[in-house]
């Protein structure tokens, strides 16, 4: 078996020779690999709305030549003192979540603070602050469509993470938003600024698969009953029988114990992490309402999360309700949305090339009908979501056409699974073709085999140090032995973000725009929300063109998109 090599000199042929070394300090990695310029004039100036896991990832990835953060809003103590500290739980969680402090070299949080501006309430920071020109939103889902839209209204660009919302009817309404207010409105799908990906793309077009037919993709992780990541832990005053809230502070005891018998370089990580489980603890204030550190806090009920009753076996507190929003149907949406919405994305990316490159057409494709098994078999009833969701989605071929009587009516599948319980095989993506077969493995790294034979990996130029789900950076590991910092798509998506801000204010041309445009984030968002009501539809579901047509107001969910309820 020997590894295919089309010989073509393509950007990853940069990569290997070593001159994308050298072209990166004029304008850097994403803009030279990307095709978007270097900084245009000042720094656009940005709000982030809400800091969390997410949000402070996207902070993390900031690059200040072309965005300065003016202000923040969250309305839980731990994520501000994350948003301006960093991660201090790992030296890998650091990395990713660096902080506002290292990203601008600011020396104290007081430093900090005199150039960013803190809120609780994304709606007081959106009516008050009259500086900012853009924001990136990093809040539950169910806020995606409310914040956006408000943003917009106010003469703002908006970057949200993925999903883009929370229903088929909320990305319409905010597709038309941005549309009627001429504003640039980008979703996090950091796949289509990823290079790994992107080569994949390009392999695809190039012919070096054949005929594309049939992609598998899973998300499996380890997660169980004690150990869930989605089911991080809150204080004791949230839900005082919770057993990661008394965990929390376990873990603090432990912390301070060590602490007095550190010696040199030790202590100073100690205190850091020290200092930001006292930080979570704070976020108690969340029960009745308070303030933290100068800001004036609300109860997690005044934000509109809710106290819940099933069945009379289990009550689940407004503040757990906010901290665990990943867990609930009513502001989440569970592994579709966190994991097979980024996957099921770079399905379509591939078919969607091959498509074009077929036909000579510049249509995204739509799938044709899912078919879904979801279950919750791991956790109990303090987790609505499914732990485990198993799909087939079928797409187009490029000569597909239902109304043939006598040609063929071909489809391609893509098989997609992500489990709890068990994390055999980690993450990532097989594509197939009728010439060879592209593996992609944890955003990391890529093989190509030849048809029919046994696996020879091919050297990647572009090799991820990443395994995790939000995790650090990664580095081009050139054949030469070294080579620019590459992120997983994150720092190229805000940079292109602000770069078509600067360049595109009004949003007038449609071709200076980011990647991931309301049209294609929809697109992306409909497929993982169709999977997920699939189920209560009896398993599979025939997709609507009138759904993915933003002025269309068929939607899967029968709810008609409604500007009107952003009015008041």
């Amino acid at each position: 078996m020997t590894p295919i090599n089309s010989g073509d000199f393509n950007r990853r042929g940069f990569l290997k020779g070593g001159v994308l070394a050298a072209a990166v300090p004029a304008a850097g990695l994403g803009a030279f690999y990307f095709s978007y310029g270097k900084s245009e004039g000042n720094p656009i100036r940005v709000a982030i709305l809400g800091t969390g896991d997410e949000g402070s990832v996207l902070l993390g990835a900031i690059n200040p030549d072309y965005i300065q953060v003016k202000a923040i809003a969250d309305i839980r103590p731990y994520n501000q003192y994350r948003a301006f500290h960093g991660d201090n739980e790992s030296p890998a969680a650091q990395k990713v979540r660096a902080g506002l402090m290292a990203k601008y070299g600011w020396k104290t949080e007081y430093e900090a603070r005199k150039h960013v501006k803190v809120y609780a309430d994304y709606r007081d920071l959106l009516e008050k602050e009259k500086e900012i020109e853009a924001v990136i939103i990093g809040l539950p889902l169910h806020l995606h469509a409310p914040a956006a839209i408000m943003a917009m209204r106010r003469g703002l660009h908006v970057l949200t993470e993925k999903l883009m919302g929370h229903s088929v009817a909320n990305c319409k309404e905010m597709a038309r938003t941005a549309e009627t207010c001429h504003k640039h409105l980008a979703t996090g799908h950091q796949r289509h600024y990823n290079i790994l990906y992107h080569d994949a793309v390009e392999t695809i077009k190039r012919g070096i698969l054949g005929e594309v037919h049939y992609i598998r993709a899973q998300w499996h992780r380890g997660n169980r009953v004690g150990s869930d990541s989605w089911q991080m832990p809150m204080p004791s005053e949230i839900k005082p029988d919770d057993n990661q809230a008394k965990k929390l502070v376990g873990e603090l005891a432990n912390l301070k114990k060590t602490l007095d018998s550190a010696r040199g370089r030790d202590i100073e990580p100690l205190l850091k992490k020290i200092a930001q489980k006292e930080a979570q603890i704070q976020d108690a204030v969340l029960t009745s309402g308070g303030s933290y550190n100068g800001t004036n806090v609300k109860s997690a009920k005044d934000y509109g999360y809710l106290d819940t009753v099933i069945g009379g076996e289990y009550s689940r507190p407004a503040g757990e309700e906010l901290l665990r929003w990943r867990l609930f149907d009513r502001t989440g949406g569970g592994l579709m949305v966190e994991l097979g919405s980024h996957q099921l994305d770079a399905a379509s990316i591939f078919l969607t090339a091959q498509y074009q490159q077929q036909t000579g057409k510049t249509d995204k494709i739509h799938p044709l009908s899912v078919l879904v098994s979801m279950n919750r078999n791991i956790f109990g009833i303090d987790r609505e979501v499914a732990d485990h969701v198993t799909a087939i989605v079928e797409f187009p071929a490029h000569d597909y056409d239902p109304k043939s009587k006598v040609g063929r009516k071909r489809k391609i599948c893509v098989q997609y699974s992500t489990i709890n319980g068990n994390g055999f095989g980690g993450y990532g993506e097989i594509v197939y073709g009728t010439k060879g077969t592209l593996i992609l493995a944890k955003e990391a790294e890529s093989q190509i085999l030849k048809s029919g034979g046994s696996a020879t990996k091919v050297t990647s130029e572009v090799a991820a140090l990443d395994t995790q789900a939000s995790g650090p950076a990664q580095k081009a590991v050139a054949a030469s032995g070294g080579g620019p910092e590459v992120s997983r798509g994150y720092k190229e998506e805000l940079e292109h973000w602000a770069w078509c801000i600067r360049v595109n204010p009004k949003n007038q041309n449609k071709e200076l725009q980011p990647r991931c445009t309301p049209k294609i984030a929809m697109g992306d968002a409909i497929i993982a929300l169709v999977t997920n009501i699939a189920p209560s539809l009896g398993g599979k579901v025939a997709f609507k063109e009138e759904w993915f047509d933003p002025d269309s107001d068929e939607t899967p969910e029968g709810t008609k998109p409604d500007l009107s309820k952003y009015d008041a």
